[in-house]
């Protein structure tokens, strides 16, 4: 009987008890370079896997791509083979209004309207940040110029039915075909403002969650990519911020290790 993950093809020592995560497998490179050794050790589907050593510390980095389904996929083969901290390095929308474009949102909980995680606990069931690291990312955080805040994150499905586009006289114009768009999701990202959460993606929730229900450590870091309401595609960028966010989520899991 073949010992290999069902899905990721992952075998037992092929991972480091501390990993890293991302939505696109072409960041993984990013993740690790600068790592003393690396190599791939996984690379199917949306899951580019690699396991290496920072300051003579085991890591791993993998994607899991867009969405709870697939990130539950992944998070429950690493845990299967041992991992122990998991940190999610993202992009995310900014609903705060004190938020800007290449701004860090350090993930403290999140909303969970998401599908996945219902399937496994009860809505009630708290989707929450491991302490230590928050703690951790707040602290090398600090330690740069980076505008970095700690808040709530509402974890959600639908990318186009989710987000809206800022209209004229504060409109929300839906970012769906042919314009579809229930009432309620328009008030859902009000409700979303008025709670004070603090951004918006698609799967720290299902990481928390699968964290907390399991016994590992987990977080999330994300650079502000854009604002919701998206004001529109020129003002989406993947990029701004992201090597600090990066290099943050790194200094913060090394510090979590050597403690």
């Amino acid at each position: 009987m073949s010992d290999a993950q069902p899905i990721t093809g992952l075998r037992p020592g092929e991972l480091a008890p501390h990993a890293f995560v991302c939505g696109d497998p072409g960041r993984v490179a990013r993740i690790s370079d600068g790592w003393d050794e690396k190599r791939v050790v996984a690379e199917v589907r949306e899951y580019t896997i690699v396991t290496g050593t920072r300051d003579g510390v085991p890591l791993s980095a993998a994607s899991h791509g867009i969405g709870a389904p697939g990130t539950a996929v992944l998070v429950e083969e690493m845990i299967k083979l041992g991992v122990k901290t998991i940190i999610r390095i993202g992009n995310s929308g900014g609903l705060h209004p004190e938020l800007e474009v290449g701004d860090l949102a350090i993930t403290t909980g999140c909303v969970r309207d998401d599908g996945t995680t219902k399937t496994y606990v009860v809505p009630e069931y708290p989707a929450v940040a491991s302490w230590d690291v928050v703690a951790a990312l707040v602290a090398a955080g600090n330690e740069t110029d980076a505008r970095v805040r700690t808040g709530v994150t509402w974890s959600l499905d639908a990318f186009y039915a989710r987000n809206a586009v800022a209209g004229p006289n504060d409109e929300l114009i839906s970012m769906s075909v042919d314009g579809y768009w229930p009432s309620h999701l328009a008030a859902r990202i009000r409700d979303m403002q008025q709670a004070r959460i603090l951004n918006c993606e698609m799967e720290a929730g299902v990481l928390l969650t699968l964290a907390g229900l399991f016994g590992i450590r987990a977080g999330a870091i994300c650079v502000v990519s854009d604002k919701a309401p998206w004001p529109g595609p020129s003002e989406i960028d993947l990029d701004r911020n992201m090597d600090q966010c990066i290099a943050i989520a790194t200094n913060a899991m090394l510090a979590l290790a050597k403690g």
